[in-house]
């Protein structure tokens, strides 16, 4: 059953879906159990057919939403809230700084450079003029040491694919340079070039779903051809692993990082001052995760959970870099050793506290100097910088606090405000509770709450929960202009920090991964259970959402519970659990969710939760709202066309279930301002509107009816 229809409940005449073909010959045999998949040739992302079936399922979609009578009121007020300056911290280069700033409504945020922090900033690369529509994005960039060169990686329709271009500082001119085929790549300079990683080039046709495989670093010399590029490392043995290097700031040590899948990593390094052509091995296998903060006095500064499941700081002598010879430099602690930098021969530690940051400032020999004070709970992130430097810059935000960047005096330890965004709304008038609520193990799980002072406890409030659980990734307090609207209409926001990530460290993760996973449905219904029963709203004034893992997220709630929820919106959603690791980088996700073909344990536990593969036809499912777009190279839209067929085919209840399809769109990244703000117009409208709840109304209890 869906929600409980009650007198305040929409009434609604059913939407009629586009006919989607079911070829019942198809299914796959795991360990004996035969598993059809009845809309496999949804997976061919260039067929004729399955351009035919988005066309058609985005016609009804979009027609649906046309109708709702508040969903431009919605875009305008959004744009409203959108619009304003945003400027992110400056970074310094040689005697230059670069930042960026986006004048509100820009597609792309621009980039600009000063000869100092007085100086008049002048525009050095601007994405908006590379596209009409803003879909060419800047995906990644590094300045040279000397702030004299830049390499600048774009990304087109937010696909995860780069190409790499190189720009003169000073004259502004782009050279000849143009490397293709770049993914999952940072780019490092070294002397009159840089390394990057790349894949070779995918069968033509087949760029946004064949499987990545054979990882490979180049180094690229500036005025060279690629097909001219150093061959830096592969590993022709394991077609399934991703590779990169990175430079210690002083350039004596190049690190090798090599990984599985999204978590555990092999360390190398390479000392080029003493001329070595090999890497010597640090860590081998891929238990744990470590990275190379910097180089002191000869010695790497290495973050690490080995042995550490909150992580610390090691000191590693390269000449002896097995971990049975690491020294601890800053302890394993209660909290979460999230980050660490080096800047004016003082180290930056990032800890994160039941969900939110605290900062400190350490000597390099590990003693601890002083805490940086933010001014709240909230999230701080930055804090980089050179040896050389006096101050760095750091930005904090919260739910009801824009992006703020301070400048941090590393004599003093005073922070003073910097930049300041003008936001058209007055945080005075919201209130943010952190509260714990039991998981049904028993588990204590944080989550926070945001609403309008004055918000009436009465149950009848719309509600929109929101959550990721996975992958070692934290959520914790940001400020975003959709949410802010959501709340300024009288809404409530909940964000629950789930088992999978890495809030209280790499013992969460593992709480919610593999075998696990069940662990972080469970909390999340607890979360929702939780907003109604202290009557924040009702199951029928709740809506949940998540992307990615956790567009698999509110696949799975929805259909183990779909009587709690009253409107779903899962986006790029993982819903083909038994198939997601066959395309693109699909398979180095199988640390975190096992994998259906290894195991029949595994098997049986990714299909007693794949919300593809538990739909039941006859069941009345909450208004669905899936969203995904065509240049999705990371989570294939095959996953959302699929669950929709199904889900359309087995909804017994009256509530819509559709499916949105951006085009000229990927994952998230890099995604224009105007289809930021057309899509979260639409997903608040589908949501209010199939509460029965017309926001913009006098009174905004008021009820409407579904046309």
């Amino acid at each position: 059953m869906a929600a409980c229809q009650t007198e305040k409940q929409p009434t609604r005449t059913a939407v009629t879906y586009p006919e989607t073909r079911r070829d019942t010959t198809v299914s796959t045999d795991y360990f004996g159990t035969q598993v059809g998949d009845p809309y496999r040739w949804l997976e061919d992302d260039t067929a004729a057919e399955v351009a035919d079936w988005v066309e058609r399922q985005n016609a009804v979609t979009f027609d649906y939403l046309k109708q709702i009578p508040f969903r431009e009121q919605a875009q305008q007020r959004l744009t409203e809230l959108w619009n304003y300056e945003k400027v992110s911290a400056p970074f310094r280069r040689g005697d230059r700084y670069f930042f960026f700033r986006n004048d509100g409504l820009q597609n792309q945020s621009v980039l600009y450079v000063q000869a100092s922090l007085d100086a008049e900033p002048e525009v050095l690369l601007d994405p908006n003029n590379l596209s009409d529509d803003g879909t060419v994005a800047l995906s990644n960039l590094e300045i040279s040491k000397d702030g004299q060169q830049m390499a600048y990686a774009l990304s087109r329709s937010g696909s995860d694919w780069q190409e790499i271009y190189v720009m003169d500082v000073a004259s502004k001119e782009k050279r000849d340079d143009a490397v293709q085929w770049a993914k999952f790549t940072g780019i490092a300079w070294k002397d009159n070039g840089f390394y990057y990683s790349r894949y070779d080039a995918p069968t033509e046709g087949k760029e946004f779903s064949q499987t990545n495989q054979f990882h490979k670093v180049y180094y690229h010399k500036i005025g060279t051809p690629q097909a001219n590029d150093q061959l830096v490392y592969e590993d022709p043995q394991h077609a399934q692993r991703t590779h990169g290097v990175y430079l210690t700031e002083d350039e004596r040590f190049l690190i090798l990082s090599s990984s599985e899948g999204t978590s555990g990593n092999s360390l190398y390094v390479r000392d080029l001052d003493k001329g070595q052509s090999g890497f010597t091995p640090m860590v081998t296998d891929f238990e744990n995760d470590h990275s190379v903060v910097d180089a002191i006095n000869g010695k790497l500064l290495v973050l690490t959970n080995y042995q550490a499941p909150n992580n610390r700081l090691v000191l590693v002598d390269p000449a002896q870099p097995t971990p049975d010879q690491w020294k601890d430099l800053v302890p394993e602690s209660e909290a979460v050793l999230e980050s660490a930098s080096t800047v004016g021969g003082k180290l930056f530690l990032s800890y994160m506290e039941d969900a939110h940051t605290r900062v400190y400032q350490y000597a390099t020999t590990g003693q601890r100097e002083r805490e940086i004070e933010l001014p709240s709970i909230g999230t701080a992130s930055g804090f980089g910088g050179r040896a050389e430097d006096k101050d760095l810059f750091y930005t904090f935000t919260s739910f009801t606090f824009p992006p703020t960047v301070y400048r941090y005096d590393l004599t003093t330890g005073e922070s003073t405000l910097f930049r300041k965004p003008d936001v058209p709304f007055d945080p005075e008038q919201y209130e943010t509770q952190q509260v714990f609520f039991n998981s049904k193990d028993g588990t204590r799980v944080p989550m926070f709450i945001v609403y309008r002072k004055g918000l009436e406890r009465n149950g009848d409030n719309p509600a929109l929960l929101y959550s990721y659980g996975g992958f070692n990734i934290a959520l914790t307090p940001s400020f975003s202009p959709a949410n802010l609207m959501w709340i300024d209409q009288g809404g409530v926001y909940a964000l629950a920090n789930l088992r999978g990530g890495s809030e209280y460290g790499e013992a969460w993760h593992k709480g919610g991964m593999l075998d696990k996973k069940q662990n972080v449905f469970d909390d999340f219904i607890g979360a929702a259970e939780y907003l109604i029963q202290e009557k924040y709203t009702s199951s029928g004034k709740l809506a949940i959402r998540g992307g990615s893992n956790g567009g698999l997220l509110i696949g799975a709630v929805m259909t183990q519970r779909p009587d709690l929820f009253q409107v779903a919106i899962p986006q790029v959603g993982v819903m083909d659990m038994l198939r997601y690791h066959k395309f693109t980088i699909g398979w180095a996700w199988g640390v975190e969710y096992g994998v259906a073909d290894s195991s029949q344990a595994e098997f049986e536990n990714l299909y007693r939760y794949s919300p593809l593969h538990n739909l039941k036809p006859g069941t009345e499912y909450p208004a669905t709202l899936v969203t995904t777009a065509d240049h999705d190279d990371r989570v294939v839209p095959a996953h959302s066309f699929k669950f929709i067929s199904a889900l359309q085919t087995a909804q017994a209840g009256e509530a819509p279930v559709l499916i949105r399809i951006e085009t000229k769109a990927g994952h998230g990244a890099g995604k224009p301002t105007s289809k930021q703000i057309e899509e979260y117009a639409d997903l608040w409208s589908f949501a209010w509107y199939n509460m029965g709840v017309d926001p913009f109304a006098k009174d905004s209890t008021e009820h409407i009816q579904l046309q």
